[in-house]
């Protein structure tokens, strides 16, 4: 098994190359789809109602309302953390235990690669970079937030030329698809000789 990082701040395109990945029938783990199951799960949301009151109405967690909370907050952004981090964390080594046999590439999304710590579990890191302001008119109109609350966001991360200095290759996504699909290929088939062929699902 081989595990390949995609990654970059937010609005840098890393969703764009994992959805790219993806369509050339590759398995791609999407942490965020991670995150967004813990949200249905009752006793995260009743640890979460009593540490942000007012953020859970009818059963349900209003993210927008919580992430408003922890971007203003480092201390209340470190508790969640606290409380969501484990949960990803067993659940990226049930994965690379499921699946250490296999001679296949796999790839995970995830913002906070390196924030996390997990850049050690990969065997490869692929950074999505991208202009600072095209990065945040993605986010303002992607996310239909302020520019104030854009820097919010992205203050809490590490900063992008960070990553690019911890990668293994650096793709920009200010291009055509079409082209940062050839890019990946290209990269996927000097992985894919590095380990032999796809023998494993």
């Amino acid at each position: 098994m081989q595990l390949i990082a995609i990654t970059g701040s937010i609005g840098c395109g890393k969703t764009t190359l994992a959805k790219i990945v993806k369509g050339l029938g590759y398995t791609v783990f999407d942490i965020d789809g991670w995150v967004r199951r813990i949200y249905f799960q009752k006793d995260f949301i009743k640890v979460i109602a009593e540490s942000f009151p007012g953020t859970v109405s009818n059963g349900q967690v209003n993210k927008r309302m919580i992430r408003d909370i922890v971007f203003s907050d480092h201390e209340k952004l470190a508790y969640l953390e606290g409380l969501i981090h484990p949960f990803l964390k067993e659940t990226l080594k049930q994965v690379i235990r499921r699946n250490a046999g296999c001679r296949d590439l796999f790839f995970i999304d995830i913002a906070l690669l390196f924030e996390m710590g997990w850049d050690k579990y990969c065997d490869f890191i692929i950074v999505a970079d991208v202009d600072y302001e095209i990065q945040k008119q993605r986010v303002m109109k992607r996310d239909k937030v302020s520019a104030d609350d854009f820097d919010k966001i992205n203050n809490v991360q590490m900063d992008n030329k960070k990553k690019i200095e911890l990668a293994d290759i650096v793709i920009n996504t200010n291009k055509p698809k079409n082209l940062l699909r050839s890019e990946l290929i290209k990269i996927i088939e000097r992985l894919e000789a590095a380990d032999g062929q796809r023998n494993c699902f």
